[in-house]
């Protein structure tokens, strides 16, 4: 069982270190890296070199937005899951979000919990897809 590879888009860096613990030590995740502005997130996401399986991102950052983040990873040719967590889940930002392309999005406030079973479910498809490849493979 592989971990999710992840990067965390959050411009709190107490909330971005409480983050990273709270999925390393609740879900199958590897934090492959961080960023704190839209520019910064873009940068690491769009490099052909970085990989992550899970972007998570907060709507409001230092500079820029997360659905900054969202519109230009658009243009990620790689399967990598999309999950807003902010404190200002909306319904029109969670529509917003979802119509940029985000796979969910959850309240920081009261839906954490509901965030680190995402991630336990991602991991078990990632899982199955692998083994499917390697049995065809294989076959």
């Amino acid at each position: 069982m592989d971990k999710v590879r992840t990067f965390i888009v959050e411009d709190s860096s107490v909330v971005r270190e409480n983050l990273i613990a709270a999925l390393e030590e609740n879900a199958p995740v590897d934090v492959v890296g961080a960023a704190d502005d839209e520019a910064g997130a873009v940068d690491w996401l769009l490099d052909d070199h970085n990989v992550c399986d899970l972007v998570i991102v907060d709507i409001f950052l230092r500079s820029g937005t997360g659905l900054g983040v969202l519109k230009r990873i658009g243009e990620l040719t790689h399967d990598t899951k999309r999950v807003v967590l902010s404190n200002h889940a909306t319904p029109d930002i969670r529509r917003k979000c979802l119509e940029l392309g985000a796979d969910e999005v959850f309240d920081k406030s009261n839906e954490l919990e509901q965030m680190l079973f995402y991630c336990n479910r991602l991991r078990d498809e990632f899982d199955s897809v692998r083994t499917a490849a390697a049995a065809a493979a294989a076959g």
